[in-house]
């Protein structure tokens, strides 16, 4: 019978333990035994260990490679600041409050900063523990640097982690079938349900939970934070695109102002892919966007294709056109955001400016501009940081003033079996618990066998080291803990004579961590995020009810105006904003952020899956998303004065999905059933024609968020009912979403939230 070969998870945590081993090992036997420095020694085992084992550094071996360089002169620097402070268990303490907090809020700048949180905090950790000996700071300081390139050199050259596939090829791949999907729409060629099936899954490819976490666009920077806007929005031309290709063939006809669309799009498509593999200069949105803005000149026009022109069919070719411009629409911000990213640019040409406010500010700002947004009680990056800071703090002052011998290991429990709910803190410390007693009766066996014999020590060092890096990861707490007890055991033996005392020490310094860490997580936010995305959802719901009522006098206001294209050619004038309407933006944004924080990290302890009742948190994100996105776009569509019974029409509809967002926000047994006004038809047929395409816009927005809200209460936990047109087509929102659509149910994954 043939062997099972090893699962992927397995042989990157042996490659992984093998790179740790070899730098661990190398550093400590070659100061121990071949410079006679004990304290070099020290540093040298524990800094490959706390970047390698401890720190989930994301990416290739190159790409951690280049993260540990980067934060080597924060680890120094942590270190000597450690030595310093350890003179008394007071500053101590207060050092470690202040560095628990601020290294762990640093996770807030990306998945690399997160990553490197765990290490860096271990380097403190590490140098605060008495004795207070500032003579050993060189000592320190050159084991550490030992350690770390020794790290560096085995991450790069042995068994190196493979490269992790960049986010931008990603992007470039799917525009490329975008592309083709266009040009063959524009051919004739609509329906195709292959070929939408195929559009689906690389929509579904691009999600941030499909890609490696090392390739994620999450960083606080500018190129980040457009390529995660241009995945987002290729997600939603790859939607748009196979909702084209579903259409029965009765529900569409030859149209020629739609076809050249077509054509742009996919030609605009095309060029962005070519400038994310580097084959091009990045291409700038204005010519796709003169294109859009003739298709806006002419959509409300009937067709020169013979189709008759009553008032029926007059919306159904006004809504098959609108789904096209949602379309075009997105194909720009994808193109933008990638000449934001990787092109330089610092404006959004004639597209909304708010849409892109990333890119003006400088990379310093943006960055603090993350952090502030966080500091906030409602932000799981705050909750957690504060929770780590208690209780490294609180470790720190029970090894201080009970004179631990080992209180280093207090605070390294503290530090590796600290969760973020009380619920699987008890979980883990439990399995540690167990774990270490096993690990340390085996570690009093081994010494009280070998007595006072180092060099059956340092045999036992390197093999144990190599199990415990390599199961520990994978088979859980107890295994980790177990096994990571007899290779301290078989290290601090080598450094001073030992007795089977040592394995009692760190059993009972390990105990200490878990109640601490314990009682950390029952105090400080012990539901974790379940209890905060609830609230969150909450309060961005509330923010985008006034959103909508805004948006929409916004676009009749604009219509009573006789807005006339800009000189980019965008339709409207972005000056007729009403200032409302930038206000509950800004306000609806930023607690949007807040509640994607804190449903990334409710994915991560056991959230709602897609068989769970209760609300749909992850169609919550997507409906705000939808309105945040419609408030852009909404009111640059509209020409010519509004007649009043489409003024009242309007407000009334928008005031009557407001209503229900508010409701929706106490979330009621059973969920909401929004519905907002059917435009009349009597309104379609009395609208003049420059303003007939704004309405359908309302119209279509208004009632896909309505789907999507209907459905946030459960009724469906994959997703909701798409809303159904005349035709038997679902309609779509009025510009790009960053989440995903109504008509396309998906299951919840860990990974979408902060930073899509």
């Amino acid at each position: 019978m043939p062997k099972r070969p090893p699962s992927p998870g397995r042989a990157r945590a042996a490659r992984q333990s093998a790179r740790v081993t070899v730098a661990s090992a190398t550093g400590f036997y070659s100061a121990l035994y071949a410079l006679d420095q004990p304290v070099v020694a020290v540093y040298a085992l524990f800094a490959p260990i706390a970047l390698g084992v401890l720190s989930p550094i994301p990416g290739g071996g190159r790409d951690r490679a280049r993260t540990m360089l980067t934060v080597l002169p924060v680890a120094l620097a942590l270190t000597a600041l450690g030595t310093a402070l350890a003179v008394t268990t007071a500053s101590a303490v207060a050092g470690m409050l202040v560095v628990g907090f601020a290294i762990s809020f640093a996770s807030a700048y990306g998945p690399a900063a997160a990553g490197a949180v765990p290490g860096l905090l271990l380097f403190y950790v590490l140098a605060c523990f008495p004795p207070y000996a500032p003579d050993t700071l060189p000592q320190r300081l050159g084991g550490l640097l030992a350690g770390v390139v020794l790290l560096v050199v085995c991450e790069l050259l042995l068994l190196p982690a493979p490269p992790v596939q960049p986010y931008r090829a990603r992007i470039a791949a799917a525009l490329d079938l975008a592309a083709a999907s266009a040009f063959a729409s524009a051919q004739g060629h609509r329906r195709s349900p292959e070929r939408a099936r195929r559009l689906r899954e690389e929509g579904l490819a691009l999600r941030l939970s499909q890609a490696p976490p090392g390739s994620r666009p999450t960083g606080a920077g500018r190129t980040d934070r457009g390529l995660a806007q241009a995945g987002a929005a290729t997600r939603r031309v790859l939607d748009q695109l196979a909702r084209m290709a579903e259409r029965p063939d009765s529900a569409t006809a030859a149209d020629p102002p739609s076809e050249e669309l077509l054509r742009g799009v996919a030609a605009g498509c095309t060029a962005t892919a070519d400038a994310l593999r580097g084959a091009r200069a990045v291409p700038g949105p204005e010519a796709l966007e003169e294109m859009v803005a003739d298709f806006v000149a002419v959509r409300g026009r009937p067709s020169g294709s013979g189709l008759d022109t009553d008032a029926k069919a007059s919306q159904r070719l006004l809504e098959c056109r609108s789904d096209l411009l949602v379309t075009a629409a997105s194909a720009l911000t994808a193109q933008a955001a990638v000449a934001v990213a990787i092109g330089g640019r610092r404006d959004a040409a004639g597209l909304p400016p708010e849409q892109f406010w990333y890119a003006g500010p400088s990379t310093a700002r943006l960055l603090a501009l993350r952090l502030t947004g966080n500091l906030t009680l409602r932000s799981v990056l705050f909750q957690n940081a504060v929770r780590t800071a208690l209780g490294l703090g609180a470790a720190r002052l029970v090894a201080g003033a009970l004179d631990l011998s080992h209180g280093f290991w207090v605070l390294l429990a503290v530090l590796t079996l600290g969760r973020t709910t009380a619920g699987a803190t008890w979980s883990t410390v439990r399995s540690a618990a167990v774990g270490t007693l096993v690990g340390a009766l085996a570690a009093g066996v081994l010494i009280f066998e070998a007595g006072g014999t180092v060099e059956v020590y340092a045999a036992v060092l390197v093999p144990a080291m190599f199990v415990a890096f390599s199961v520990g990861p994978i088979a859980g707490p107890a295994w980790a803990q177990g096994l990571f007890t007899l290779v301290v055991a078989a290290a601090f033996s080598q450094l001073a004579p030992a007795d089977w005392q040592l394995a009692g020490t760190r059993l009972l310094d390990v105990l200490a961590g878990c109640t601490i860490g314990l009682v950390c997580g029952v105090l400080a936010w012990p539901a974790g995020a379940h209890a905060e995305v609830r609230r969150g959802v909450a309060d961005m719901l509330r923010s985008a009810a006034p959103l909508v009522r805004v948006t929409v006098s916004a676009v009749v206001r604009a219509s009573g105006t006789s807005g006339a294209p800009g000189a980019s050619g965008t339709p409207g004038d972005p000056r007729s904003r009403h200032g409302g309407t930038d206000e509950a933006l800004r306000l609806t944004r930023h607690r949007l952020r807040i509640a994607e924080g804190a449903y990334a990290q409710y994915r991560t302890e056991g959230g709602r899956d897609a068989v769970d009742s209760g609300p749909d948190w992850h169609l919550a994100l997507n409906c705000v998303s939808h309105a945040v996105i419609g408030s852009h776009w909404l009111p640059r569509q509209a020409y010519g004065p509004a007649p009043p019974e489409a003024v009242r029409w309007a407000r009334e509809s928008a005031g009557r999905l407001a209503s229900a967002m508010d409701s929706a926000a106490a979330f009621p047994p059973g969920g909401v059933r929004a519905a907002p006004v059917p435009l009349p038809h009597e309104v379609v047929s009395a609208a003049p024609a420059p303003v007939l395409p704004a309405l359908v816009d309302i119209d279509t927005w208004l009632r896909t968020l309505a789907a999507e809200l209907t459905a946030i209460g459960g009724s469906r936990p994959d997703g909701p009912p798409p809303p159904v047109r005349g035709d038997g087509t679902p309609p779509a929102t009025s510009g790009d979403a960053t989440a995903g659509t109504a008509a396309m149910p998906r299951p919840v994954q860990e990974g979408d939230g902060a930073g899509k």
